[in-house]
């Protein structure tokens, strides 16, 4: 899986910026083995890959593995159109999904199979929980 550090870079940067003392980044490749304890994490704050093409079902191994880490919430972005599949699944796991907003995304060209240079993809912003919103 690719890891992104730029992402991992802006956010170091808002964390210093907004002076956050009480935050800890870790980057990993979630699809590997993870050298972290299970609920290590008190809230873990993802964008996975939407899982679709080639990578079919990663987002859903990006949820888990953050349900795993996390001993309080994910909150985690996914292509609407999931929405129910992944409340339905988290449900039979006994987790809660709240969608807090619903947005677009603009998705830029960026593998062969993109044909177009952009696309605007409907996404959740979601937490997931053990606990009742």
């Amino acid at each position: 899986a690719v890891v992104s550090t730029q992402s991992t870079g802006d956010l170091r940067g808002n964390v210093e910026e907004f002076e956050i003392d009480n935050l800890d980044v870790i980057q990993c490749d979630v699809t590997a083995s993870i050298p972290l304890r299970p609920r290590c994490c008190d809230t873990v704050i993802m964008n996975p890959p939407f899982g679709t093409k080639n990578n079919e079902g990663i987002d859903m191994v990006f949820l888990d593995r953050a349900l795993e880490m996390s001993r309080g919430a994910v909150y985690s972005f996914h292509k609407t159109s999931t929405r129910e599949f992944i409340q339905r699944r988290m449900k039979s796991h006994g987790y809660h999904v709240t969608v807090l907003a619903e947005m677009k995304f603009a998705i830029p060209q960026m593998y062969k199979i993109h044909r177009q240079r952009e696309v605007m993809v409907a996404v959740d912003f979601i937490r997931v929980s053990a606990d009742p919103p």
